[in-house]
């Protein structure tokens, strides 16, 4: 073989290298630039009342949870039932981000499924949601006190993640803060 065949050859080679350890890749476990950094600085009016805001001030003081949603999102219908579990067992506050949904879908949605949210910014825009770095509905942020994104779940949020994932650095967020959140009823 000539170096003119072999250039040919070692780009395919190349290219089914790359695709294969694409494979092996998780879709879900898309890496954010805003992990260890502070939560982007929003303000949106609630989705529940128009007439208040929801920002950046309400995830101090608090480990937070920061659900992307939508009415028109079949995998945010099917991680509703988690969110609710969530917000009962009171281990974080869980927020709200309506992303490019019409405010009286989103509202009938809530009130069909339940609320799981202490509040949830409205949107419609999306402007938001792409500071977040927000690719697709659901997403969900995990936020320390201090206002700093400490994990992100792209998908729909299960038990298992909640479990295995979520518990253990809310746990070691607790110990790193010396402060015990106090239960969220």
């Amino acid at each position: 073989m000539t170096p003119r065949t072999l250039i040919p050859l070692a780009i395919f080679l190349l290219l089914v290298g790359l695709l294969y350890a694409g494979l092996h890749l998780n879709p879900r476990e898309i890496p954010s630039p805003l992990i260890g950094r502070p939560a982007p600085e929003f303000s949106l009016p609630r989705v529940e009342d128009t007439g208040q805001t929801f920002s950046r001030e309400d995830l101090l003081g608090k480990i937070t949870l920061v659900n992307a949603w939508a009415s028109w999102c079949v995998s945010c219908r099917a991680e509703h039932d988690m969110l609710m579990r969530i917000a009962r067992d009171g281990r974080v506050v869980l927020y709200g981000i309506n992303y490019k949904d019409e405010l009286a879908d989103a509202r009938r949605y809530l009130a069909r499924l339940g609320n799981p949210y202490r509040a949830s910014g409205h949107d419609l825009s999306g402007s938001v949601g792409i500071d977040w770095g927000v690719i697709a509905t659901p997403e969900t942020f995990l936020v320390d006190p201090r206002g700093i994104i400490r994990y992100k779940h792209t998908g729909p949020l299960t038990a298992q993640v909640w479990r295995e994932k979520l518990v253990p650095l809310i746990e070691r967020i607790r110990a790193e803060s010396g402060t015990a959140q106090e239960r969220q009823g």
